[in-house]
């Protein structure tokens, strides 16, 4: 099997998309458009990807190259195209990246949702020899290149809409702008190209005819799935692309028994890994990595990004959880939120309860653990069965540096407690509410820190406007 080159034509400017951002770059499931291409073209395991840029080129080059970091198993490659002067023209520029001995497969920038077993089939039916394209038929076939055939049903060429005749214009298949073809035959194809269209332009699909005078066999391998070979022009149509992309999530999650209250209401961002019986309410939007344990609920409006639930967790309504690149990990049976917010780092063990308007950053919380209410828990370690009371916080920043908070198992805090780090609480310990602790505490003891309450008696309150 010859090796395989890939080549992703992305130099355009987009005009219909009306932004400062070039066209590719716009996000598809929090991903760019381009980084789709590109992460569907290494399930081919290229030799070689080169990305064709012009419009914003150096913009689009960094994001792709952020993108594909050091976790890429091929070369990395990019071409310019300045000026833009049509698909041919583009993958001229592209030649002297490429291999005489490889299969070279041609993917736009701005069709995300081909499937890598779409472009593998293309890849088999070009077979080292022929010219192989992807088309499909479609009841509007309205701004595609037409495939034309011969009465054998051979392909004979492509015309593109503006130079099609009224009869042509009638075909249904039409060409998804995606082929595969080696490369040794490509490039004399490519040096006859010339421009006496509409449109003035060097198009790629001329090389159809060429292949057939060369005797070269031009295959179609025809696919019934419009939404692989969708591309994005406009904000409209990225907005009708990724509902039909979610909702194909949606749809491929409930099959594998996920309960979804609604799957036109739900928006995954990453991967979402689900166990049995998982539950997810309404407008929920997952980012990043994220696992769900078996029997997991998930209550509507909630923002759940790089983490790991475990069996039997709640989560109540409009949390918030977002591990970044430290993640969170809740444990099993731990009810979280409504209204909760869990940040980096944040590790809660089976049974602990988080509550409304409770934040957790760089957090341990043993088995059991309860912060019910309008609290803040930072760079701490908590122990088993501890209460943490309402309006309570940690004071870990100094100004400069970061300090921990200790406490031991079954201690209660009241509410309205400041602990100023670093400071360690004792096992089974009491904290008086109100009070702002500044040093360790003995295990058992009850400790209260906070001024006498004083009373006036007749005491005045001022009055307005009095002098």
């Amino acid at each position: 099997m010859a090796a395989v080159d890939v080549v992703i034509m992305a130099a355009g400017k987009g005009t219909r998309m009306k932004s400062k951002l070039p066209k590719v770059l716009h996000r598809l499931a929090d991903r760019a458009l381009l980084a789709h291409v590109v992460d569907t073209a290494s399930t081919l395991k290229p030799r070689r990807v080169v990305v064709i840029t012009g419009h914003g080129a150096t913009e689009v080059e960094a994001a792709i190259t952020r993108h594909s970091g050091a976790k890429a198993d091929f070369d990395l490659g990019f071409a310019r195209q300045e000026p833009q002067l049509g698909t041919g023209h583009a993958v001229q520029q592209a030649l002297p990246h490429l291999d005489d001995e490889a299969v070279v497969v041609v993917l736009s920038g701005d069709v995300p949702l081909t499937q890598g077993d779409t472009l593998q089939a293309l890849v088999d039916a070009c077979g080292g020899e022929n010219l192989a394209l992807l088309t499909l038929a479609l009841d509007n076939p309205s701004g595609y290149g037409r495939i034309v055939r011969g009465p054998d049903d051979a392909v004979l060429a492509i015309v593109e809409q503006k130079d099609a005749t009224e009869a042509q214009r009638r075909i249904q298949e039409i060409y998804s702008g995606i082929m595969a073809v080696p490369v040794a035959r490509l490039r004399p194809w490519l040096a006859r190209l010339d421009n006496q269209n509409a449109q003035a332009e060097y198009y790629l699909t001329d090389i159809v005819k060429m292949a057939v005078a060369d005797g070269v066999r031009v295959v179609a391998h025809k696919i019934s799935d419009e939404l692989q070979v969708a591309g994005v022009n406009s904000p409209v149509q990225l907005a009708e692309l990724e509902r039909a992309y979610q909702r194909r999530r949606a749809h491929a999650l409930m099959e594998q028994g996920v309960r979804l209250a609604d799957p036109a209401r739900f928006d995954v961002r990453g991967s979402l890994q689900c166990g049995q019986d998982v539950f997810i309410d309404v407008n929920c939007v997952f980012e990043g990595q994220v696992t769900l344990g078996e029997g997991v609920r998930i209550g509507a409006n909630c923002v759940i990004a790089n983490a790991s639930i475990a069996a039997g967790a709640v989560i109540h309504p409009f949390t918030h959880i977002d591990g970044e690149k430290a993640g969170v990990s809740v444990g099993q049976g731990a009810l979280i939120g409504p209204f909760a917010r869990l940040r980096p780092g944040a590790q809660l063990g089976d049974e602990v309860h988080i509550g409304n308007f409770v934040e957790v950053k760089n957090s341990t919380l043993a088995k059991g653990a309860k912060a019910n209410h309008l609290a803040y828990l930072g760079d701490a370690t908590v122990g088993e069965r501890v209460n943490y009371g309402a309006g309570s916080i940690t004071a870990n920043y100094d100004g400069a540096n970061k300090h921990r908070t200790v406490i031991g198992d079954d201690v209660h805090v009241g509410s309205n407690c400041v602990l100023i780090a670093p400071i360690k609480l004792g096992a089974g310990g009491t904290v008086g509410g109100g009070s702002t602790l500044t040093k360790d505490t003995p295990a058992g003891a009850l400790s209260v820190a906070r001024g006498r309450q004083v009373s006036i008696p007749d005491w005045q309150r001022p009055v307005k406007g009095a002098k």
